[in-house]
């Protein structure tokens, strides 16, 4: 496994080195009250089919990074310690157990994957390791207790679509689905078919695809025969550009929507100015935004990071490893013994708190779902402009069971 250890220039030498624990004051692993460093780690895909998603842990890292160079938690640095897992769940749990048993980590943070972090919960209930904004969207992490994420189940942000093209200024009476054949577009479908009962709308096309799919003309011709005002699209980042280029191919002009996470330069890169007009269900403010967290994202990822792009993956990272941080000075601040199981009470208490781009984020006893609410963001020239405000999810999907 590749092991990557981030630190701040300005963390002292003494800290590369794992820390002491402070038994005698009733902390837990990973706590060096003498140096006053926390030491934290995650689960990344360095190799494997996804390697740009390390972009989100060096978003992570920059956060971070500028807490640690501003002086952001009063006094404490962070020791941020990440393995390879090569995006494979059986791998993110090996590598769990080593960052706990060899870095002596308090807690992961912002570790990368959705079935990577689905697989980790037995391991960590067993350890009692609270994993701090696992970046993934399965409903199975929301009502875990040790778990906190805050990315959306994808289902919400499907609904969160749906609801945002059947009113104004869309009002589209003829919606279609796309979404891809796996737990991401599943858990799309599911969303999106409930709030469409809900709101007594028969979609004209639902149609799956394969995520590694390049050809999507025979797709975007059942749309454009079933006269699709609006089409929701749930994939990556290349299948929502292949599908752009496919209709522009036939002439085929309708409203495309698609989630958050391809609301980025990737996407532009491949689809060029196919992706203008195009809108975006999102948890965060756009990464243009005139925000002091998101220029600081710009700022320190441009310095630490300067060959990442800077977009929503990095954006994500970074506000992920945000939500550490507001818990633990929240730990700091509450004077109790620095431990993890404190650590989940805090988080348990947190209410209508913003970090990086995402803003009011909640977490109760039993519902961990964070976000709690989308935006509406529109791709225009090289950036993405906000054309609806913070709304919460559809309530009809939003409060369904969680589990």
């Amino acid at each position: 496994m590749r092991r990557r250890t981030f630190l701040s220039s300005g963390a002292a030498a003494a800290s590369v080195a794992l820390p002491r624990l402070a038994g005698a004051q009733g902390a837990s692993p990973g706590i060096d009250e003498a140096s006053k460093t926390v030491t934290v780690g995650a689960f990344t895909p360095v190799t494997g089919p996804v390697p740009f998603y390390a972009i989100l842990t060096h978003g992570a890292d920059a956060y971070f990074k500028w807490v640690n160079e501003t002086n952001g938690m009063d006094g404490w640095k962070i020791n941020y310690v990440t393995y390879d897992d090569g995006y494979e769940p059986a791998r993110s749990v090996a590598v769990a157990r080593r960052l706990v048993e060899e870095s002596k980590i308090f807690a992961l943070a912002a570790p990368i994957g959705t079935a990577q972090s689905v697989a980790v919960i037995p391991y960590a209930k067993e350890v009692g390791l609270p994993m701090v904004a696992p970046i993934g969207g399965a409903t199975a992490l929301f009502s875990e207790r040790l778990v906190f994420p805050l990315l959306p189940d994808y289902g919400w942000s499907a609904a969160s679509n749906l609801d945002f093209v059947l009113s104004a200024p869309v009002n589209a009476k003829r919606v279609a689905l796309m979404w891809q054949n796996d737990e991401v577009g599943r858990s799309a479908k599911r969303g999106f078919d409930q709030h469409a009962a809900g709101s007594k709308v028969e979609p004209v096309e639902s149609i799956p695809f394969e995520i590694r799919n390049t050809d999507f003309a025979p797709h975007v011709r059942r749309l454009a025969n079933a006269n699709a005002e609006a089409v929701i699209l749930f994939g990556s980042n290349a299948n929502l550009a292949a599908a752009l280029k496919a209709a522009d191919r036939i002439g085929y002009k309708t409203n495309w929507l698609a989630p958050f996470y391809t609301a980025d330069p990737t996407t532009r890169k491949l689809a060029g100015a196919l992706l203008d007009g195009v809108y975006f269900s999102s948890w965060l403010l756009p990464v243009n935004a005139d925000d002091p967290e998101v220029k600081a994202y710009r700022d320190t990822v441009g310095k630490h990071y300067p060959n990442d792009p800077i977009g929503v993956l990095g954006l994500n990272g970074w506000s992920n490893g945000a939500l550490f941080v507001k818990a633990f000075k929240a730990l700091l601040a509450g004077k109790k013994p620095l431990t993890r199981a404190n650590l989940v009470d805090v988080l348990e208490t947190m209410t209508n708190q913003n970090m990086g781009g995402a803003r009011n984020i909640s977490f109760k006893p039993g519902d961990h779902r964070g976000t709690r609410q989308e935006c509406i963001i529109q791709a225009a020239g090289e950036n993405f402009k906000l054309v609806r405000d913070f709304k919460p999810y559809p309530a009809d999907v939003f409060n369904a069971k969680l589990s």
